[in-house]
């Protein structure tokens, strides 16, 4: 897969970038449009809450999509599946493989860099270690990278869902294995718990260029303000002569503090951080 290039035949053009799309590929005979066992419908919010009142000023619109219904638990133990069609998904960064079950069932599971159209995959502790099989973090070996790890033993695949992503399983003791998330976090999580061989597929999503306004407003993104060019009765920040800096810390347009203020309170699960994010590696 490689990123498409266009001829500067307009400003937006010039800096235009799109996917080539020669990645998505199926078997012959498989229908172009999805399952429609595997799709809902997605209402949108347009930035409002259940009392109708705009609580994000710069989200809305957006083009119409359905959800695709993507297996992040893989609690089909023992049954193999074959890929068959590697397919694009509007609701998320990387794409994600059509598999058919042995028994009949359909389902989706997040493709990762590797897998292959026509390839056997399969979940569960008798799961062979390749790419695109989920299997408990004790039975993965150490080094291998990982993705779709859940946090509690059957809660679902949580962490490393997004393209090009990929964790390292750095140690397993205790009942517990050890991952470098690509945060740089570092963190213990249940061995009991699945997760998946490899890391996730096309990597190429963040060397994307939007190019153009438009383009953001099909993502449902509105154009952004900075609050120092509001009003005061807009924003804490706004107000003064010229370019001000506000008067005071930078904040929220309800004064929360922003630009660095840590929100994290768990104190329950802090014990199975080892490392924080936030803490530069040595070296």
């Amino acid at each position: 897969m490689a990123l498409k290039r266009y001829k500067a035949t307009t400003p937006s053009r010039r800096f235009y970038t799109t996917f080539d799309f020669s990645d998505l590929v199926r078997k012959e005979g498989i229908s172009d449009s999805p399952p429609r066992a595997l799709l809902s419908s997605k209402a949108r919010s347009g930035g409002r809450n259940h009392f109708g009142r705009n609580t994000n000023i710069n989200l809305s619109g957006g083009h119409k999509r359905l959800y695709r219904k993507v297996d992040f638990a893989r609690n089909k133990f023992g049954i193999p599946a074959e890929v068959v069609a590697i397919e694009y998904d509007p609701n998320r960064s990387a794409r994600i493989a059509l598999l058919h079950y042995a028994d009949g069932e359909k389902r989706y599971m997040l493709a990762p860099v590797g897998l292959t159209l026509g390839q056997s995959v399969m979940s569960g502790p008798t799961a062979e270690v390749k790419v695109g099989n989920a299997l408990p973090l004790k039975l993965i070996p150490t080094g291998e990278p990982v993705h779709n790890i859940e946090l509690k033993p059957g809660g679902g695949g949580q962490l490393v869902r997004s393209a090009g992503l990929g964790a390292q399983l750095v140690a397993k003791e205790g009942g517990y294995a050890t991952l470098r998330l690509p945060s740089g976090e570092i963190r213990k999580i249940n061995a009991e718990c699945l997760a998946t061989v490899g890391s996730v597929g096309n990597s190429e999503h963040q060397n994307i260029e939007l190019g153009k306004a438009g383009r953001s407003r099909w993502l449902g993104r509105k154009p952004h303000n900075r609050a120092v060019t509001k009003n005061p009765v807009d924003h804490p920040m706004g107000g003064g002569q010229g370019k001000t800096s506000g008067g005071r810390h930078p904040c929220s347009p309800t004064g929360l503090k922003a630009k660095g203020l840590r929100t994290r309170d768990n104190k329950r699960t802090q014990k199975f951080i080892i490392r924080s994010r936030h803490v530069k590696a040595a070296g």
